[in-house]
């Protein structure tokens, strides 16, 4: 039986302080692949840091977004996941050479970083945190970091192929008073690590707490949906060619008769040519002075 819903389910045990959430990723996941030629490797490598990213994302009461990248010197260059508050996914990568073998840190080489960051959108200074690389896997990267810099006890389970993306998260809560059940977590944990691969991508949530969890008092609540959505736009686009500057625009229109650039995320193209141009530097002489710098 397959999950076709791409939405997030959260779920609490009623008399233990453990929290969980399933993420399926289907439609978000191939408007995501479709757009690149991503090798299997990284395309599986991306869907867990997709599902990673939504889990997280919806720990937290996020007004803006939550960004997950991994820099690497290897053959992968760029791993980058953004996530919204509303669920609202875009993600790419970057690589070069081969890439049909290879683990975590083979693909990333010896000075990979990963970098978690929190940017509210409202003009407010976003957080930015470096994540050690310490781990095979993105899970388990992941899991050292909410532990150590956190304090948050979390466990990841992630899957990825070249249909579905899915993952379950499992964060021990602080706790208000002594727990009639100093056992859970642990049993809570070691019941999620019977759990295959080809069940998380392939059983709704719901089947997924029941099999795991059918002998607990769980309490489910309502999916929330997951979607692609990129924020380019034209406009976006026109505000970063002010920023290059009326001399450098000049230049490359010179040189090729128009400005062309493709989104990363969305693989969407925006053409500016002499006209587009002069409409675009036209905008800032016509602005007053204090709202001409960005």
């Amino acid at each position: 039986m397959k999950n076709s819903l791409d939405s997030l389910r959260r779920f609490l045990f009623e008399h233990a302080p453990i929290r969980g959430e399933i993420v399926h990723l289907d439609a978000t996941w191939q408007s995501v692949i479709e757009r690149h030629d991503y090798p299997p490797v990284l395309r599986d490598l991306m869907g867990e840091l997709c599902a990673a990213t939504v889990l997280l994302a919806a720990t937290l009461k996020l007004h803006g977004s939550m960004v997950l990248q991994i820099h690497g010197k290897g053959r992968v260059k760029l791993l980058v996941v953004e996530c919204t508050g509303d669920l609202e996914l875009r993600a790419t990568a970057k690589w070069e050479g081969d890439l049909s073998h290879g683990t975590l840190q083979d693909l990333v080489g010896g000075d990979g970083r990963f970098v978690i960051t929190l940017d509210p959108k409202d003009g407010n200074q976003a957080y930015q945190g470096i994540i050690a690389l310490e781990g095979d896997s993105i899970s388990e990267i992941l899991q050292n970091y909410m532990t150590r810099s956190e304090q948050l006890e979390t466990r990841l389970w992630l899957a990825a192929d070249g249909k579905h993306a899915a993952g379950m998260l499992l964060q021990k809560l602080p706790e208000q008073q002594e727990s009639p059940d100093e056992d859970a977590w642990g049993r809570a944990v070691q019941i999620a690590a019977t759990l295959s691969p080809d069940e998380l991508l392939g059983l709704p949530a719901t089947e997924l707490v029941h099999r795991l969890y059918h002998e607990e008092d769980i309490r489910l609540f309502d999916a929330q949906p997951v979607v692609f959505r990129c924020t380019c736009s034209r406009e976006n686009v026109a505000r970063m060619l002010r920023m290059l500057g009326r001399e450098e625009v000049d230049s490359i229109l010179a040189e090729r008769g128009d400005v062309e650039v493709h989104c990363e995320f969305c693989n969407q193209g925006y053409v500016f040519d002499c006209v587009d141009a002069n409409a675009v530097f036209a905008d800032i002489a016509s602005m007053p002075a204090s709202q001409t710098f960005h």
